[in-house]
């Protein structure tokens, strides 16, 4: 067998075991989680979406586009899920395979599940396999991967996509194998959409949504693609620069993709979170005031530092991105919320004036360690003294997980941002909670 053949036979065997309890109820969670950002992201770009329905004219469909209130054709949901999924950087994803994986996945199932009536168990059990095959691509050509300027969400991610809607679609195995096969041809994701202001990291997530739809519809209609399209001059070559690229194992450490997530408390790119809960620490601990503030060092890993150690923010995407902004709002106001990284808050001058006094540097050790553990060293200095405090496993982590009532009181405040009456939030929390797929407003 060729490594495209080994890696699909794995995942079979991952979509063909039954789901324990508790990956069925991080599935639920995941999905939940899901409906809740891209409602918020949808009202967050609300002015952007307008100017796009006014160029594009989107064709209306029956397929709701989450958050937006407006049923369109198939693809434009599937590519505006994607987009307003990813809007607030706030989806679920994974540290050692450096990948939001949700947001591209549920993009694509909830509107394939209104038109083919598909069961809520049967698109939890294909989400957790896209779960397992973008993360194992993933970890298996990261950190270098992205050290060559790609961006796994997009390259990794519809491969997931991709097979996750073959599964729950019912394809054949020659039908999962071309639409995998067309996904890897598709693979593309950009990580410059993190430099100088760029406000694209979402279109990456909506664009992979879209690419995976275009796989199956490629795959039903016939199309063939290489035989192996991992080895030879295919996907790993080009995602790496090698040809010796090993492929690990599915259910990595004996736990699947979907259990190794994270959901974030703050709302910032997460390698922003070991240095924001360490700030709010020092800041609860001590009762540092802002203004007694002469200087902030931070020590982390150094994947952690190139793009995210700007002092210079030009908008909320800016800020999202920037450690030391992440930080400057943790201190002042002991969170890191959606408000903290709206547009007023950016441009607020008290908020930019600290921001400016926060520097950020690689520390070998803690390199060393990522990504087992993805740490944080703070040092403040305020009124002639200095106070440290480190963070390996920030909120929300899979070692640090928020509680069942954290859970909720995040959902409900992201469905409250994006304007989603209590009464529908909750009845489509309990739904899926309960085994139903019910998220139509």
């Amino acid at each position: 067998m060729n490594q495209s053949e080994l890696f699909l036979q794995e995942i079979d065997k991952v979509y063909n075991a039954e789901l324990p309890a508790e990956v069925l109820a991080r599935a639920k969670q995941s999905l939940l989680d899901y409906l809740a950002v891209t409602h918020a992201g949808a009202h967050f770009q609300a002015e952007r979406l307008e100017k796009y329905y006014e160029f594009a004219q989107p064709e209306a469909g029956e397929f709701r586009a989450i958050g937006t209130g407006r049923d369109l054709a198939l693809k434009e949901a599937v590519f505006l899920n994607g987009l307003n999924a990813h809007a607030l950087d706030f989806d679920d994803g994974t540290n050692s395979g450096i990948i939001h994986l949700g947001s591209p996945i549920f993009s694509l199932l909830l509107p394939l599940s209104q038109r083919y009536e598909v069961s809520l168990e049967q698109l939890l059990h294909a989400a957790v396999t896209g779960y397992e095959a973008s993360y194992t691509m993933a970890v298996s050509i990261q950190p270098g991967h992205k050290a060559m300027g790609y961006h796994a969400t997009g390259t990794c991610g519809v491969l997931g996509a991709t097979l996750a809607a073959a599964y729950m679609l019912g394809f054949s195995k020659e039908e999962r194998f071309h639409a995998f096969a067309t996904a890897a041809v598709s693979a593309t994701g950009m990580l410059k959409v993190l430099d100088d202001g760029s406000e694209l990291k979402p279109y990456n997530v909506a664009k992979t949504a879209l690419l995976s739809l275009t796989s199956l519809q490629l795959a039903k209609a016939g199309f063939k693609g290489h035989e192996d399209p991992l080895g030879g001059r295919g996907f790993l070559k080009m995602m790496t620069g090698r040809e010796d690229v090993e492929i690990m194992s599915t259910m990595l450490d004996g736990s699947y993709a979907i259990m190794k997530t994270y959901t974030k408390p703050y709302a910032s790119c997460r390698y922003t979170h070991p240095a924001v809960e360490a700030a709010v620490f020092i800041r609860n601990e001590y009762g540092i005031k802002p203004a007694d503030v002469e200087q902030i060092d931070i020590k982390t890993y150094d994947l952690a530092v190139a793009g995210h150690e700007h002092t210079e923010i030009e908008n909320s995407y800016s800020a999202k991105m920037s450690t030391p902004y992440a930080v400057a709002v943790g201190l002042i106001y002991g969170r890191a919320g959606l408000q903290e990284f709206e547009e007023t808050m950016v441009k607020d001058e008290t908020v930019a004036a600290l921001t400016r006094k926060v520097r950020v540097s690689a520390d070998d050790e803690l390199s060393a360690i990522f990504p087992k553990v993805q740490a944080a060293i703070v040092t403040l200095q305020a009124g002639g003294k200095s106070y440290t405090k480190r963070v390996d496993f920030p909120k929300g982590e899979p070692e640090n997980p928020l509680t069942e009532e954290e859970f909720k009181a995040r959902y409900d405040g992201l469905m409250a941002y994006g304007g989603v009456d209590s009464a529908v939030s909750d009845r489509f929390y309990d739904s899926v909670k309960g085994g139903k797929l019910e998220w139509k407003e």
